[in-house]
């Protein structure tokens, strides 16, 4: 049997990055649950199971990243369009600094290779 983790210290640390951001933007999801925010609950979720699998070596824990950082990505930019402030645009960048961190050609190549 295979032993599951959390966090792969043999990963590139872009992966390692964005799995840590991907747990997260979980436990940030599930505080949403009081303010009924449900699509950044759900994006949260999706984006911290991808994390989860990441640290796994799994091709669907990647896709899953890389799917709900780009839907949060798109909730981030609908919510800087009726809400300008600092806090809106800290949640813009870092939702950018994940897709880049799990787009980054050093994540795609290890996921490319080493993934199942």
């Amino acid at each position: 049997m295979e032993p599951r983790r959390f966090m792969d210290p043999s990963q590139p640390p872009t992966l390692q990055r964005a799995v840590l951001l991907g747990y997260i933007y979980a436990v940030l999801g599930l505080f949403t649950i009081f303010s009924g925010l449900n699509p950044v609950l759900l994006v949260g979720l999706a984006v911290g199971v991808g994390g989860y699998g990441i640290a796994n070596d799994k091709k669907w824990g990647y896709i899953t990243a890389v799917v709900g950082s780009f839907l949060n990505l798109l909730l981030c930019l609908n919510w800087l369009r009726y809400a300008f402030g600092l806090f809106p645009l800290v949640n813009t960048a870092v939702a950018v600094v994940l897709m880049v961190l799990l787009l980054h050609p050093q994540s795609r190549e290890y996921q490319r290779i080493w993934f199942r």
